[in-house]
């Protein structure tokens, strides 16, 4: 019943249709401008790159201090 579920063309409910998009095709003589390189890594910033690694920092810290306690190699008194 669900077997390519995605790629279906048929509606799921009566009444209802479906609605493909057409192709849009560009004309062979058209030059298109050069792109720009985007400088954002997974659509962040600089600064937000540097808030998220420095909290990654300090997970990874927290969590082998956590680790070390468990273990009992490592002592508060």
């Amino acid at each position: 019943m669900f077997d390519d579920l995605r790629n279906s063309d048929q509606p799921i409910f009566q009444g209802e249709e479906v609605n493909k998009p057409q192709p849009v095709f560009k004309s062979a003589g058209s030059v298109s401008s050069p792109k720009k390189k985007n400088k954002k890594f997974l659509g962040m910033t600089a600064f937000q790159r540097f808030v998220v690694s420095t909290l990654l920092f300090l997970l990874v810290c927290m969590a082998g201090i956590a680790v070390l306690f468990v273990t009992g190699r490592m002592a508060i008194f």
